[in-house]
Parts: C-alpha cells; sequence; structure tokens
C-alpha cells in the first residue's frame, strides 16, 4: 500500500510539474502572440501543427497506419487535425491510468497486482478514440453515397447548359454545401490542389481510391472519362442514377427483410407468453382446484 501511495504521488507531482513547465511557456507565447496582435487561434493551430512536425506525432502516424488512412477518409487531412487527434490518442490513456490510480488509493484491500488495472485502462484509452474515429468514418462514407445520388442530376443539369467538368465540380463545391455537404468538402479539397497545378483527372482517381466508396468511385470515373473526351456524359449519368436507384432500392429491401427477422424475435419472445398465459391460463387454474378439491 506504501508503494502504491508513494507511485501515485510520484506520477502526480511529474503531471503537476509537466503542466506547470507547458504553462508557463503557453503564458511566454500568449505574451508574444497578444504583442503581435495574432488571435489565439492562430497559436493554438500552430502549437498542433508543431506537435504534428515533431518526432514523437511523425512516429505515432507512422507506427498507426490504418488510423493515418481514417483519418484522411473523414477529412482531416491538415496537420493541425491530425495532431489533435494524436493528443486525444496518447492523453486519454494517461488520464485514464491516472484515474485508476487514484480509485486504487481508495480501496480498503491493495490489490495483489496493481498494474493490470493500468495496463486495461491505457490499453482501452488507446482504443477508444480509434473505434470512436472509425465509426465516424463509415457514417460520412454512408453520407457521401447518398450525396452523390443527389449530385447526378445536378450535373446533368450544369453539363445541358454547357458547363466543363472542373466548372461543374466548383459549382457543386461552392453552391451544394447545403445540400451536399460531404461531396462539396472532398469537393473543395479536391480543388484546391487542382489550383496548385495537379491534374483534375488523377485528382479525382485519387479521391475516389482514398475514400473507398463505389458510388463515388463510379462518378469519378465517368467524369475523368468526360474531362478526357470532352463530350458524352449524358447517357452514362443517367444510366449510373438509375443503377444508384436500383441499388438504393436493394438495399432498403435488405433491411426490410432483415428487420421482419428481428421483430419475428421479439414477437416470439414478448407476444407468445401472453398468449400462453391467455389462452393456457385457465386451463392450469382448473387443474390446480381440481387437485385442490381431491386434497
Amino acid at each position: 500500500m506504501n508503494g502504491l501511495i508513494i507511485s501515485a504521488l510520484l506520477l502526480a507531482s511529474g503531471a503537476m510539474l509537466l503542466l506547470l513547465l507547458v504553462w508557463r511557456e503557453q503564458k511566454a507565447r500568449r505574451d508574444v502572440v497578444h504583442r503581435l496582435g495574432k488571435g489565439e487561434g492562430a497559436e493554438k493551430e500552430r502549437l498542433l501543427r508543431e506537435f504534428g512536425s515533431s518526432r514523437l506525432g511523425q512516429r505515432s502516424l507512422n507506427v498507426d497506419s490504418e488510423t493515418r488512412l481514417l483519418l484522411d477518409r473523414l477529412g482531416w487531412r491538415k496537420s493541425s487535425r491530425k495532431s489533435l487527434f494524436m493528443v486525444i490518442q496518447l492523453g486519454l490513456p494517461l488520464l485514464l491510468a491516472l484515474l485508476v490510480q487514484v480509485l486504487l488509493l481508495f480501496r480498503d484491500e491493495p490489490l495483489t497486482q496493481p498494474w493490470i488495472p493500468m495496463l486495461f485502462a491505457l490499453g482501452t484509452g488507446y482504443l477508444i478514440p480509434k473505434r470512436i474515429l472509425a465509426s465516424a468514418v463509415k457514417k460520412r462514407q454512408a453520407q457521401l453515397a447518398e450525396d452523390i445520388s443527389s449530385a447526378l442530376p445536378l450535373l446533368r443539369i450544369l453539363f445541358e447548359v454547357g458547363m466543363m467538368v472542373e466548372q461543374a465540380l466548383r459549382v457543386l463545391a461552392t453552391e451544394g454545401r447545403h445540400i451536399l455537404p460531404v461531396l462539396s468538402d472532398e469537393l473543395h479539397q479536391l480543388l484546391q490542389r487542382v489550383d496548385a497545378g495537379l491534374d483534375l483527372q488523377s485528382e479525382l482517381r485519387r479521391t475516389a481510391e482514398l475514400m473507398d466508396v463505389d458510388e463515388l468511385t463510379d462518378c469519378f470515373v465517368v467524369l475523368e472519362q468526360l474531362a478526357q473526351q470532352g463530350g458524352g456524359a449524358m447517357a452514362s449519368l443517367l444510366s449510373m442514377k438509375k443503377l444508384l436507384d436500383e441499388r438504393r432500392v436493394t438495399n432498403l429491401q435488405e433491411k426490410v427483410s432483415k428487420m421482419s427477422a428481428k421483430m419475428s424475435i421479439v414477437m416470439v419472445a414478448f407476444l407468445f407468453p401472453a398468449l400462453l398465459i391467455v389462452l393456457a391460463g385457465p386451463g392450469f387454474i382448473a387443474i390446480v382446484r381440481a387437485i385442490g378439491d381431491m386434497g
């Protein structure tokens, strides 16, 4: 117990010393930024960029390539956002470990192996942000598939009025933020790279491979062919719209069939006992009364 208390005090004192040093450094930087007349948002973003470019941040992203891919699919491609996620992923295990350490201090009987809950807290704190990130990526991919289905008629209208591929994509990126939130965000980042001098066709292919959404891949393949050939996209867009509608209807039918199976299980679990009581209850009562009269 004494060793556990000493380790907890050392951990708390080390954390307080680290927070004190960070606070003093941040105070000095805030004073400099205040004298220069810059905002605190730019200072926080700069600190996150510095952490992302540091050796610890680069090593964390290089070790876990799946996390880097998930961040790119979520749209967090700036170094400041990646650094923010790495701070959460590295800070949450330490916070949970400190919480477990504090809870162990208030136990009446000390554990024989106190390092087991510490390791469990560290592992859980490291995995929770990644699971939340994977769930957010799945939701964003589903929303992107719905945005593609809604964007195809708009693309046909824009092409019918004589716009080129890049012009139509710019209109969708600027005017479709409320209708197509996820797709407009992806198109905005894609067009930023095109404005920087990259090729539109290669960026369409790169974005489709990165997001890994079938509807987006099919749409960008048609747009890539249109940008290369310069015409003949109306029939392709129309057939793709019909294909996406049929795929959506098939998915809805599959969900309905699964829901009916689940509802049958619920019905059997909750309705069958009530039905048994209503139908067989009087018979059981009569049998019990008959047995009581015989006794």
